[in-house]
């Protein structure tokens, strides 16, 4: 029997201590069981095992010599230990784990000597006792000063990170050019992180075309850097190739998500030893795909590096996916300009539309055009325009004009305003036309220049149209009752000829009215006079109770004139609503406190709906949006949710000042929550009323929580 505790809590240190190799064997083991994470990287492994038997080897003595816990000295490579752990990535979790786990091993191992050293069953307990408490001290000391360690690092990290994507928001989209903006991102990364990179996009994607058939082939875009050693493959620069099965850019592109490998290191050999493979998507497109490459640096990337390289990723694929809108959309607009025809009338839910385009048979194609604009709120913006003249001159004028009504609808212009711009675009084509030194005359065309236009926006929640219309031909409406009658916004001037302002109407349309818009081709003709041509069309529009179709070609049969001069533009929507079960509203106070029951009315009207799916998504947008509008915005404040096609989310308060995106610092509380709403909703943006504004997001079941890290 050992003369006291100590005695015998020391001799079973010093037996155990004659076995530490065995003991540690045993610790490694188990870890390796229930903790592989710390043995997937080779050099993680080497310091796990390294830093188990110090540990062992360090508890051991302390007890063997009645050392108290506190004073007991730790392995001077502990700290480092740690931080290369938070390197690496491992979980804190795991870390900690590790400890508890060495500890019960080591622990039972003592407790198990005690019964073999003294035959004292008092003496056995109060030893058990005192080793209990001495290694619980010593693991909550290791423990504590290792969870210091490693969040010092990975608040480190977390710093360069954020400096990191800092920088790239700097350095990469400096431009509208496709290949200049991935070299910028091979760049950045290879300044700090990586030391070969290469990025390829698909080359669908570069020709327009958002859906790939078959294998995917790339365009090697961008290689960085120029002088450095080779990646695993060599592809010249715009070189096409198809990446191999199952290498990291093959499983990129096929899953959407990035990857980290690890290869085998080659002496002598400049040979990727770990590669992070990361997938170029911007607003739910896969773009391509970055590779970055460690071949000369010896560190393997971790997840920490997985994510940054995602993070400049994902800002570097806006960029490129924002020049391709660019290169793409200028290639429209040229076309645009030679057309005749909108080739599609987009998907909305506010009217159903039909139209027909004929061209005057005698002096050639016009000017005349028609278009239906989705807007936000569920509304719907129908046009109908006609430039003065025919021939190539007018018909590239009507190409531009209805761009421009377009881009003009995109910021969501009352209609008075919008033709008040309409009409300083035809001015300034006219201006464009008088100064062309090049210009060819045009004998097609008249010494006049202008044109006509009604823009007419439709609310199917409160059913109300509101109208602006630039010459003198109004739009006519058929109401459920049959009756047919003609509108008559106050008559602007034609696009062009200056004089007065325009001006706008409201008119209340009841569901499943119809409505025409035309031009003056339609109702004025060498056999009858435009009074007669009204005329003729209300009676024929009040008799028209079949589909929209076959009302488009009664209309068309009932004035079309045997010899046409002038082409006809004719379009005829029929309206429809979205009733009270389909929007909700409430009015909210300014005051912080009301967000979070604004979360829960939505997510009770969600769940009333169906809409359970988008419940977490809508609630961080309206979050945002009425935070905002508490913050900056005056009262009065409103919440609206439409369900139309996608879900809408609106906020309304009485201020004009319109919100914008931002960068924010590292250091910054604030100025994420409109980047986060860029990111979940399909689209955003702010209308402006006589009074106040709107901002409104579109979410659907494409939105999703955004990777990118905001610091």
């Amino acid at each position: 029997m050992e003369p006291t505790v100590g005695g015998l809590v020391s001799r079973a240190a010093r037996e155990l201590g004659s076995r530490a190799d065995e003991l540690t064997s045993d610790v490694q083991r188990r870890l390796l069981r229930e903790l592989p994470a710390l043995w997937d990287d080779p050099d993680v492994a080497r310091i796990a095992g390294e830093n188990v038997a110090e540990h062992i080897d360090a508890a051991l003595f302390g007890l063997e010599h009645a050392i108290e816990p506190r004073l007991i000295e730790l392995p001077p490579a502990d700290l480092e230990r740690a931080q290369i752990l938070a390197r690496h990535g491992i979980p804190l979790s795991a870390m900690l784990r590790a400890f508890r786990l060495a500890e019960e091993i080591v622990l039972d191992r003592l407790l198990a000597e005690l019964p073999r050293l003294s035959d004292d069953a008092e003496q056995v307990s109060e030893a058990a006792r005192l080793l209990n408490a001495m290694s619980t001290m010593y693991v909550d000391r290791v423990s504590e000063q290792g969870v210091v360690a490693f969040q010092e690092e990975r608040d480190r990290r977390l710093r360069w990170r954020s400096a990191m994507v800092n920088e790239a928001g700097m350095r990469i989209g400096t431009t509208l050019d496709i290949a200049r903006t991935a070299q910028e991102l091979a760049d950045l990364a290879t300044d700090h992180f990586a030391d070969v990179v290469t990025v390829d996009l698909l080359d669908t994607v570069l020709r327009g075309e958002d859906v790939v058939e078959g294998p995917p082939v790339l365009r090697r875009m961008a290689r960085g850097p120029a002088d450095g050693p080779d990646p695993p493959e060599a592809i010249a620069p715009q070189q096409l190739h198809i990446p191999a099965d199952g290498s990291p850019s093959a499983e990129a592109l096929a899953s959407g998500r990035p990857s980290r490998h690890q290869h085998g290191r080659a002496r002598g050999v400049p040979r990727a030893h770990s590669t992070l493979a990361v997938p170029l998507r911007a607003r739910g497109t896969t773009l391509g795909v970055a590779e970055f490459h460690r071949l000369t640096n010896p560190a393997r990337y971790d997840d920490e590096d997985l994510l940054l390289a995602q993070e400049i990723s994902a800002r570097a694929a806006v960029a490129v996916d924002n020049a391709r809108r660019y290169t793409h959309a200028r290639a429209t607009a040229v076309t645009l300009q030679r057309s005749l025809l909108p080739q599609e009338v987009p998907e909305q839910s506010a009217v159903d539309v039909a139209y027909r385009y004929l061209p005057g048979s005698g002096a050639g194609v016009g000017g005349d055009w028609y278009d239906v604009i989705p807007l936000s709120g569920a509304r719907v913006a129908l046009v109908v325009g006609d430039v003065v003249g025919h021939g190539i001159r007018a018909a590239a004028t009507m190409g531009r004009l209805r761009t421009a009504v377009r881009t003009l609808a995109d910021i969501d212009l009352p209609p008075d305003e919008l033709l008040t711009h309409l009409n300083d675009v035809v001015v300034r084509v006219a201006t464009e036309a008088c100064t062309d030194p090049g210009a060819e005359p045009d004998a097609d065309v008249g010494g006049d220049n202008g044109a006509t236009c009604l823009y007419a926006v439709y609310d199917p929640v409160s059913r109300r149209c509101t109208l602006a219309r630039a010459g003198d031909v109004p739009p006519a409406v058929v109401v459920r009752d049959g009756t047919a009658e003609l509108l008559d916004p106050p008559p602007g001037p034609p696009l062009g000829r200056g004089g007065l302002p325009f001006e706008t109407v409201e008119v209340d349309l009841p569901e499943g009215s119809l409505l025409a818009l035309y031009t003056d081709g339609l109702i004025g003709a060498p056999d009858h006079d435009t009074d007669a041509g009204l005329t003729t069309l209300r009676e024929v529009l009040a008799r028209s109770a079949t589909s929209l179709e076959a009302a488009c070609d009664t209309v068309l049969e009932a004035l079309r004139p045997a010899r046409r001069d002038d082409d006809i533009a004719l379009l005829l929507a029929r309206t429809r609503a979205l009733g009270a079960d389909r929007v909700a509203t409430w009015d909210l106070e300014a005051d912080p406190a009301v967000v979070a029951k604004a979360r829960s009315d939505v997510s009770r009207q969600l769940a009333a709906w169906g809409l359970e799916n988008l419940e977490f998504t809508a609630e961080l947008v309206v979050s945002e949006l009425v935070t905002n509008a508490i913050r900056y915005g005056r009262s009065p404040i409103s919440l609206r949710l439409i369900h139309d096609r996608t879900l809408l989310c609106e906020v309304s308060d009485a201020s004009s000042t319109t919100p914008h995106l931002r960068r924010a610092r590292v250091l910054d509380e604030g100025g994420r929550g409109l980047l986060l709403v860029a990111q979940l909703a399909g689209q955003w943006g702010t209308r402006h009323a006589r009074r106040g504004k709107t901002v409104w997001a579109e979410l659907d079941d494409s939105a999703e929580f955004p990777a990118l890290a905001f610091g």
